[in-house]
């Protein structure tokens, strides 16, 4: 049987028998997009939608892939079949994955299941391939799903459009803090570690932390439900609060549960993927409708001031909207 000649169907089948080079094909042909991944998002959406996904973000160097490293004993010590998706930069040559955060996630006898997803400079590090990936590893059997995303600043707030529950990372002595309540993230984060815990300034950090969710109290920006952020002191280097972590992720979902807050949380989660994909048609279909004859006429109207910039828009929309 020649490589391109396997459904998706059959990939999935052999996927869930526990053969992973027929998992890393799937997530191969979600990455590709088109519609061999509509494909695989038909074959594998029933059989998705229970695993817990876990969010992980932070400045780079704040050590989110040895906290995750750490946090991956733990829950396989629990009896659990974890997987991770590293989210990396593109390359601008290839578009490939540049950091191969795969390689610093140490999983050794764990048997998580890890893979590196490009970008491809969509805003917020996560790619369009990042909810095809979750749903695929979920398909087949892993929970939870840990994404690790690329920690490239204020639009890391993306990662809650996947995530039940976002773990922000900081770190002692860098002002993370601070820069977490600008980026947003105090208001989406449910988790908080103040990683490599050892150094100088870690409580000072965490008390930053702790007047930051004060101050998101004064604002009226806590949760509906009363529940505040839990700050969790970690050292990655030798794993001390990585039970304490597994242990408020454990919490946090268990409270999704209870207060219903989990049925929101994956319709958010849907409503997200719903749009990225119609975007990313809609911007597709633009692109035709530019380069065709009537588009370029649009173009030319507009360079010779025929027609105001709202008039082309409106001109090349309307047969996009089937309004004509």
């Amino acid at each position: 049987m020649k490589r391109d000649s396997v459904s998706p169907t059959d990939l999935l089948q052999v996927a869930r028998s526990g053969n992973r080079h027929a998992v890393g094909r799937l997530l191969s042909l979600v990455e590709k997009g088109g519609t061999i991944a509509d494909e695989v998002a038909a074959t594998t959406h029933p059989l998705s939608g229970d695993a817990r996904i876990i969010g992980i973000t932070g400045p780079p160097g704040s050590g989110k892939s040895t906290l995750v490293s750490q946090l991956l004993k733990v829950i396989t010590q629990a009896g659990l079949k974890p997987a991770v998706i590293a989210v990396d930069p593109s390359s601008p040559l290839t578009g490939g994955a540049i950091l191969g955060d795969r390689v610093r996630i140490d999983a050794t006898d764990t048997g998580t299941f890890i893979r590196s997803i490009a970008t491809r400079g969509h805003a917020g590090g996560l790619a369009l391939g990042v909810p095809g990936g979750v749903r695929v590893l979920d398909a087949v059997g892993y929970d939870p799903i840990i994404i690790e995303t690329v920690g490239v600043g204020q639009v890391e707030v993306d990662v809650t459009a996947t995530a039940d529950t976002t773990i922000v990372v900081a770190n002692p002595g860098t002002g993370d803090a601070v820069q977490a309540n600008k980026a947003g993230l105090l208001e989406v984060a449910d988790i908080f570690v103040v990683n490599k815990s050892d150094l100088a300034g870690a409580d000072d950090a965490r008390r930053d932390l702790e007047l930051m969710l004060d101050l998101s109290h004064m604002t009226g920006q806590e949760d509906p439900t009363g529940r505040r952020p839990p700050i969790v002191m970690a050292n990655s280097l030798d794993g001390s609060g990585s039970i304490e972590l597994w242990s408020a992720i454990v919490a946090h979902g268990n409270h999704l549960v209870s207060t219903g807050q989990i049925k929101g949380r994956r319709a958010a989660r849907a409503r997200a993927e719903l749009h990225s994909r119609a975007a990313d048609r809609l911007l597709a279909a633009l692109d035709q409708t530019i380069d065709s004859p009537a588009g370029r006429a649009i173009v030319d109207a507009l360079q010779n001031k025929d027609i105001s910039p709202t008039e082309a828009s409106d001109q090349l929309i309307r047969p996009i909207l089937r309004q004509d």
